[in-house]
């Protein structure tokens, strides 16, 4: 696996292969997955960690099972822009995925990803229950959102760049 910036990562994905959105915990791992298209992300599952090659495997099989070109890990950075220790876990938690599968992997900055969810569930009335049950697969959704609209845009970017006559 090889952490890159997003920017870097848009251009060397294969097409119709997805990405599968991390909202990484303490006890949990929230995942969403996107579209073949890289358009739309959809809140899959909640993992449990326990120990990690577990968790590792899981991983590894979902990105087989559906296709996934490359993992997108939330970052939870401070509201000042500075990383601290619950950064440096989620960093590491990357730094471990790489012994165990090579896939390409980009970091996003998720900060108030769990406080936008959390208020959106309450405003359509969801149960506290089923808040819990689904805080973390729905942050993984809008940290994947969050990164498919900013490759979106890059690739509008680039195709306004080019010169006439590059289709």
């Amino acid at each position: 696996m090889t952490v890159r910036k997003l920017i870097d990562l848009t251009a060397l994905l294969p097409p119709n292969r997805r990405l599968l959105g991390l909202d990484v915990g303490e006890k949990t791992v929230g995942l969403a997955l996107s579209d073949m298209s890289r358009t739309v992300a959809t809140p899959m599952e909640t993992l449990i960690l326990r120990k990690f090659t577990h968790t590792a495997t899981q991983l590894l099989d979902i990105c087989v099972v559906h296709k996934v070109a490359a993992l997108i890990i939330g970052l939870p950075v401070n509201m000042d822009g500075t990383e601290g220790p619950r950064c440096q876990s989620v960093r590491q938690f990357g730094r471990n995925l790489e012994a165990h599968f090579d896939m390409e992997m980009a970091f996003w900055d998720e900060r108030l990803s769990t406080v936008a969810v959390t208020k959106t569930m309450i405003e359509a009335d969801m149960s506290r229950a089923k808040r819990a049950e689904n805080v973390d697969k729905m942050a993984a959704a809008y940290i994947l959102q969050g990164a498919l609209d900013f490759m979106a845009n890059q690739s509008d970017q680039l195709q306004d760049e080019k010169p006439d006559g590059w289709g």
